[in-house]
């Protein structure tokens, strides 16, 4: 996992580790939603190069619209994660309403990420989501291993 966690994720990539569509992965890239932190898109043919952090956003935001969420709720959720919390997305939940969400922080702190706020309907432990996309990534370097180890 160390050699994809320092050279970074290829878009191809992303899309095994987190479920989303390569048209999805494309669409949140062009509209600022994730965009490759280690090597934007610099025209066609190029490679976008997505870091960890994006890659765990990517899984954040598939999980959130596996729950229910709207694409344009989900955007204002994790743009508050990123500017306004600098939360630890694996110590933290995620409690969305049909008015808003609210991130539960480990410490016992409440941020309301959308302004909204009443009738809880979901929990997302955010850990899970860090836990689920570290193991995706080692089962995947093992099957890259393996079948190198095969052909030669």
């Amino acid at each position: 996992m160390t050699d994809s966690l320092t050279s970074g994720f290829s878009g191809p990539m992303v899309c095994r580790l987190t479920g989303v569509t390569y048209r999805q992965l494309d669409y949140w890239a062009r509209t600022n939603l994730v965009t490759p932190s280690i090597t934007p898109a610099q025209g066609s043919g190029s490679k976008r190069k997505y870091s960890y952090s994006d890659v765990l956003e990517v899984k954040v935001i598939k999980s959130l619209l596996n729950s229910g969420l709207a694409l344009t709720r989900a955007r204002q959720a994790v743009e508050c994660l990123r500017n306004s919390l600098g939360a630890d997305l694996a110590s933290s939940s995620l409690v969305m309403s049909d008015a808003g969400s609210v991130l539960a922080r480990d410490d016992g702190d409440l941020v309301d990420l959308l302004r909204g706020g009443q009738g809880v309907f979901n929990i997302v432990p955010l850990a899970n989501v860090v836990a689920e996309l570290s193991t995706t990534i080692r089962l995947s370097q093992l099957a890259t291993s393996e079948r190198e180890s095969h052909s030669a």
